[in-house]
Parts: C-alpha cells; sequence; structure tokens
C-alpha cells in the first residue's frame, strides 16, 4: 500500500494530536477510527524529535504479530520505524529482546515475564496498550506487573473501543495506570466506596446516583471519545434474528435442564462463576450439544441450528463469517461443512478470506475480535453460537462492518426460541451484559415461560 501522513483524516489528526499533548492518555474510539495508526504516527514524532527512545506495544497475539507490523509497514511515514515482535521460546524472545529497535510488540500474557526480566533496568519510556480492557482486572498479574513500571514512564497511551463493557468498575484499573489513583482512587476499595452501592449478600455492585456523570467528568482530561457514527459513512447494517423452534422432545429436555438450573439459583447464593457455567449448559444445548464429561466428548441433541445455517449458506450472495461458542460447535461444523475453513494463527487465512478465496470461515469471537480487518473478505455474519459477552460481541461483528465495507452488512443470529438464547439477546440489545445481568434475566424468562405453561 501506498499510504501516507497527508492521508490521515482530521479525526485521526485529533487522536494524534491527543496523544502528544496528554503524557498518559486513553483513546476511547470506536472500531475503524485508525487507532493504530494514529498512534504510531505520535509514535514516529516522538523518535524524530528525541522525545522518546524506546516504545513497548502490548497487544492481543494476533494483532501484535499481524495487525501493528502491517500499519507500520502500510504507511509512508511509519515504514522506518524498527520493530521486534517477542514472541516465540524464552531463548528466543530473549535474543530479540536486546536487539537494537525502536518498538518491541509483545503479547499481553508476557508481561509479567517482560517485567521480571528487566525488573528495575525497564528500558521503554512509553507504553502502548492495544485493548487496555484486557487490563480490567486489579488481581491480574498483568497489572500488577506493569504498575511497577509507572514510576519509569514518560508516556502511556491506552486505545479500545469498548472500556466498559461490563460495567464502569471495568476502568478503575485502566486509569489507575494513567494517573496513580489521582482521579477515581488509589484503591479499588476507595473507588467502590465512593461511586457504588453493594448489596446485602456482598456481591454485586450499583452505580450511584449521578455517579456515572461524576466519573466520566473526572476522565475528561486523559480520554478521549470517538465514535464511528460521527465520523464514518458506514453501509447499512442488518440484524436478523433466526427463530428455531425445538420439536416436542427437544422441548421437554430443555425445559427440565432450565428447571434443575432455577432451582439451583433458588435454593443457594451460587457465586457468579458458577452461576455462568451453568447457563452455559443451557446455551450447549440450544447450540445443539452438551458436554458429558471433562474429556470434552459431547452428545448431539439436535441439528436445527446447522440445518438453518445449511440455508443461510445456501441463499447467501457471498462468503460467510460464522461465529461458534464451543469446541463441540466448531467439530459439529467441520463435519457438516468440510470445505469450511477454521481462523487460525496463520495470517494467510486471514488473506485468503479477503482475496474471496474462503466461502466460509469459522471464527471464535475471542480469536477474530480484535484488530483484523475482514471486510474485503465479505458481508455476512451467522451468529451460530452466543457469547455473553458484550466487547466480543461487538469487536467480532466490527470485523466486517467497518471503515472499508462496500456492502451492507448483515448479522443472523441463530437463536432458539424460548431460550436462553433471546434472553441473551434482549441483554445485548441492552447493552447490559454483566452476569447478574443475564442470571437475571434467565430468571425471569424462564419464571415467565413456566407459569404460561401451568
Amino acid at each position: 500500500m501506498n499510504l501516507n501522513r497527508d492521508m490521515l483524516h482530521p479525526y485521526q489528526h485529533r487522536s494524534v494530536d491527543f496523544i502528544k499533548h496528554t503524557p498518559f492518555c486513553a483513546l476511547w474510539v470506536d472500531m475503524g477510527l485508525g487507532k493504530t495508526v494514529s498512534t504510531l504516527t505520535a509514535i514516529a514524532d516522538f523518535i524524530a524529535d528525541f522525545e522518546v527512545s524506546r516504545v513497548l506495544i502490548i497487544a492481543p497475539l494476533r494483532v501484535a504479530q499481524h495487525t501493528w507490523p502491517s500499519e507500520i509497514h502500510n504507511w509512508k511515514h511509519t515504514q522506518h520505524l524498527s520493530f521486534e515482535v517477542i514472541s516465540g521460546t524464552p531463548q528466543a524472545r530473549m535474543e530479540k529482546l536486546y536487539r537494537d529497535t525502536d518498538i518491541h510488540l509483545i503479547n499481553r500474557e508476557l508481561v509479567p515475564w517482560l517485567v521480571d526480566v528487566f525488573k528495575k533496568e525497564w528500558p521503554y519510556d512509553m507504553v502502548v496498550i492495544d485493548e487496555s480492557s484486557s487490563f480490567k482486572s486489579y488481581q491480574a498479574k498483568r497489572f500488577k506487573a506493569l504498575k511497577k513500571t509507572l514510576p519509569r514512564l514518560h508516556r502511556m497511551v491506552q486505545l479500545t473501543g469498548t472500556p466498559a463493557s461490563n460495567g464502569l468498575m471495568d476502568i478503575w484499573t485502566q486509569i489507575f495506570l494513567l494517573d496513580k489513583g489521582e482521579r477515581l482512587g488509589k484503591t479499588i476499595s476507595k473507588y467502590r466506596l465512593t461511586y457504588f452501592n453493594q448489596d446485602y449478600m456482598g456481591y454485586n455492585w450499583t452505580l450511584r446516583e449521578g455517579a456515572e456523570d461524576a466519573i466520566y467528568e473526572k476522565l475528561q482530561d486523559i480520554c478521549l471519545t470517538l465514535s464511528a457514527e460521527d465520523y464514518l459513512d458506514l453501509p447499512k447494517r442488518v440484524d436478523n434474528v433466526i427463530p428455531i423452534p425445538l420439536g416436542q422432545k427437544q422441548k421437554r429436555q430443555y425445559q427440565d435442564l432450565e428447571r434443575d438450573f432455577l432451582l439451583l439459583l433458588e435454593e443457594a447464593e451460587i457465586e457468579a462463576v458458577s452461576a455462568a457455567a451453568l447457563s452455559g449448559k443451557l446455551l450447549q444445548f440450544c447450540n445443539g450439544a452438551l458436554y458429558i464429561d471433562e474429556a470434552g466428548r459431547y452428545e448431539e441433541i439436535h441439528t436445527l441450528k446447522i440445518d438453518a445455517l445449511k440455508e443461510i449458506i445456501e441463499d447467501a450472495n457471498g462468503p460467510v463469517l460464522v461465529a461458534y461458542n464451543y469446541k463441540s460447535d466448531l467439530a459439529r461444523l467441520k463435519k457438516a461443512f468440510p470445505e469450511a475453513q477454521t481462523l487460525d494463527k496463520s495470517n494467510r487465512t486471514i488473506e485468503r478470506w479477503n482475496e474471496g478465496k474462503i466461502d466460509i470461515l469459522l471464527a471464535h469471537p475471542a480469536s477474530a475480535g480484535h484488530g483484523l480487518n475482514l471486510q474485503q473478505g465479505g458481508s455476512i455474519i451467522v451468529w451460530f453460537g452466543l457469547n455473553w459477552s458484550l466487547e466480543l460481541y461487538q469487536q467480532f461483528n466490527g470485523r466486517l462492518h467497518r471503515q472499508g465495507q462496500t456492502k451492507p452488512v448483515i448479522i443472523h443470529h441463530l437463536a432458539v426460541e424460548d431460550s436462553v438464547d433471546m434472553s441473551l439477546l434482549k441483554a445485548l440489545a441492552y447493552k447490559n451484559t454483566t452476569q447478574k445481568a443475564l442470571l437475571d434475566a434467565l430468571k425471569t424468562d424462564m419464571h415467565t415461560r413456566m407459569e404460561e405453561a401451568a
């Protein structure tokens, strides 16, 4: 590609200026608005002006290996930047660390290792965190490790389009890495007590009245928010729900499983993680197969979604990107569609999709959720298996519905009638996908269905 600085959009120049004038900042910028090239432009200027000597970019693995290197090569004003992707065996990683380059790219799982390697000899004066929402847990090793480097940093840039997909509790760690607790408090406990109310069991926190506005007001000077709908003229997006009716036998089986689940919810205060795992059984059933042991063996219950997918593919006017949720889904899809390709770690698969050489691409939302440009290869998404993560849902849809897409994007949702699928779609529609919200929706829907059946 022959891209140059003059081709940057005004909103991208605005992002560059914000980074340059705000040493510790966050770009809460929607997909398709060029967060990567904006950041690289600022980095190129910093290095040219000797304001920064070495930069560390932390990103999801595939994004670190492919997206950032591709952007560096694609733009004329960043092509001179030297970089190394720190990956491979520990020995290979160590060899790359000591090569004289402007930028080191590393996946977020290796952050604790990197901090431990350098200890007090931290060589980076600027850190970029791509998809900073992956640092939302204050208990995670990656957050604790990166926190140790703050006294040695001169600049930090955080990039994400979904800073708080599961609620504003997620942003404390991200903001702490920027200001060491100046705006939202030096501890998560202080943040919670200031802006949230705790339920009587101590499990859930809800925002106090007026707290949301108060939080955002404190962050205005270090967070730049840009919305795609304000800047991009994207093709039309059509969201289509395809209801899947269960047969009488499957309906009875599902209701039995649902009833057992409801009893468990009512008889004991189950931890959210355990409850989410139980709700996963209902999602598995809707997709057509239940795991029967910890070894990953499963029993097929029905093929209703596979049959519906066959009809979509037959009627499709082009390639189809299919989102699956479980390994059992993938195994059954590959058996039903032998010609389908699976999105893997190979950049060649992405290239072949964008070249129009793959008719059916199977992808897990967690593997295709960030930084991948798939819009050239197709305009149809099918959610075979739904996922309750709003962040993954939005990011996956954004692989096709983004800048550069030339056709209307159709997003099909295969959803079993009167089931957890419908409850989940309702939660996604209201952008409220905390575990508690999903479980409350499930519980309400179950009671409604049981009362109607009585």
